[in-house]
């Protein structure tokens, strides 16, 4: 006779499992919950360990490195002749807006330079290619200059960091072959406050830089005035600021027509480093119309640094984050009292100018 054998049925075996089960889970119930609070205590300290943070002096270093390296672009296409220039539109004020091939090389290098480095980063650049540049890769090296003056340990998160580039700033200018006006410019804003400016001029090699409340490698010059001022303006919308500039300082004023607002910051400035003085100084630079935020972070940076400052016509700080324009006109000043400047400008609409 065979021997006899247990046999349990499906419904056996299942009411012994939920009761083993049972069993194990008030053993070791409190082991389990110990173990599975120390584990989640550890995931919240790994995650706070790398949480990644920037180091504003290593991003003045990889701006001012992506700034060179778009104008050797923007200065080679125009030494080959391959401006390749189109229209890309009118302007708000109904002007012609160019782009050229020389935008659209320094804009890849200039933009994936700082992304291939800081991937969680947000840069708004004026220009847009689809084309991935992998090659740019920033080596991480810290100009000289840089290091002697600014300290590391500087760290903000990436979450509150908004990156203004412009590739090519003057493009009018630069295929009219006035490249004296023509800079790439680079602006580093945290929670909208424009906290690294860098200024680049292809076509001699200079460059203006500032990490705001730690140094710049520029100087105001030692003296200015508003009685009456020297007002450098746009060469395009010359006519509609000069009306309203002599309604605030008289008709003697001197008002300086250039392209450019990264060359307009420079000409309130001492030159920077290597290069001679400007026929075209000025004290005060004023825009009247509607302007982007690529085109003056850089040099708001720079004048914050310095003790200067730029806001709107109606003395209102530029937030530097959020929607690329700025509607409120523009006046920037250094070493003079920006609040009675303010005073002095008649009341003004941009939207309707």
């Amino acid at each position: 006779m065979a021997p006899m054998g247990i046999r349990l049925s499906p419904l056996g075996v299942a009411v012994f499992c939920i009761l083993g089960l049972g069993v194990i889970y008030h053993l070791y119930a409190g082991v389990i919950s110990n173990r599975l609070a120390a584990f989640r205590s550890a995931v919240q300290h790994c995650s706070l360990i790398t949480r990644r943070t920037v180091d504003l002096r290593d991003l003045l270093a990889l701006s001012v490195e992506a700034a060179i390296q778009g104008g050797r672009e923007v200065k080679k296409v125009h030494e080959e002749n391959a401006l390749g220039q189109k229209s890309k539109g009118l302007t708000k004020e109904g002007a012609k807006e160019f782009v050229t091939h020389g935008d659209l090389q320094s804009h890849k290098k200039m933009f994936y330079l700082i992304k291939n480095t800081y991937p969680e980063l947000t840069v708004n650049s004026e220009e847009h290619d689809n084309s991935v540049d992998e090659v740019a890769v920033w080596n991480r090296d810290i100009p000289a200059d840089i290091l002697q003056k600014i300290e590391r340990g500087k760290e903000v998160s990436p979450e509150s960091v908004t990156i203004w580039i412009d590739p090519l700033d003057a493009t009018q200018e630069y295929t009219e072959n006035l490249l004296q006006y023509v800079t790439t410019m680079v602006c580093v804003a945290v929670d909208g406050k424009p906290v690294i400016g860098v200024i680049h001029k292809p076509f001699t090699g200079s460059t203006a830089w500032a990490l705001v409340g730690q140094g710049s490698n520029m100087h105001p010059r030692s003296s200015y005035s508003i009685s009456p001022p020297k007002v450098i303006v746009s060469r395009s919308h010359a006519g509609k600021a000069q009306n309203y500039i002599q309604d605030a300082f008289g008709n003697s004023t001197t008002i300086i027509p250039a392209g450019g607002a990264g060359y307009k910051v420079l000409a309130l400035l001492d030159p920077p480093p290597g290069e001679t003085e400007s026929k075209d100084q000025a004290d005060v630079y004023i825009h009247v119309t509607y302007i982007k935020k690529w085109d003056i972070c850089a040099g708001a940076a720079l004048l914050t640094e310095l003790g200067g400052q730029m806001t709107t016509l109606q003395g209102e700080n530029i937030d530097y984050s959020g929607t690329e324009a700025n509607k409120g006109g523009l006046v920037a000043s250094v070493n003079v009292d920006h609040k009675a400047l303010l005073e002095r400008l008649p009341n003004w609409n941009p939207d309707k100018h």
